[in-house]
């Protein structure tokens, strides 16, 4: 399993390698945000690499996502996401 951190997101799935895993979020802390912990479907051999895709959706209150509308960016077609507080 991998632990990530996350801050006043929803998720709504999450794959691994394309196949569907189970996750749970822990118990939320003041300052950390609230642990993300990701069950893996299959166990990894040693050096193999992961793919790990999760559907969210953030929150005016999440404050370590933020966006670039599209005029902002330099394609200017596209808004960008981006995060800090890691």
């Amino acid at each position: 399993s991998q632990v990530l951190d996350t801050r006043d997101v929803q998720v709504f799935k999450v794959t691994v390698n394309g196949q569907d895993a189970q996750f749970a979020f822990g118990e939320k802390h003041n300052f950390k945000g609230t642990p993300l912990e990701i069950t893996f479907p299959n166990e990894l051999r040693r050096g193999q690499e992961a793919i790990v895709e999760i559907s969210f959706e953030s929150s005016p209150q999440s404050s370590a996502l933020q966006w670039f509308a599209p005029e902002q960016t330099s394609g200017k077609k596209n808004p960008f996401l981006f995060s800090q507080c890691q």
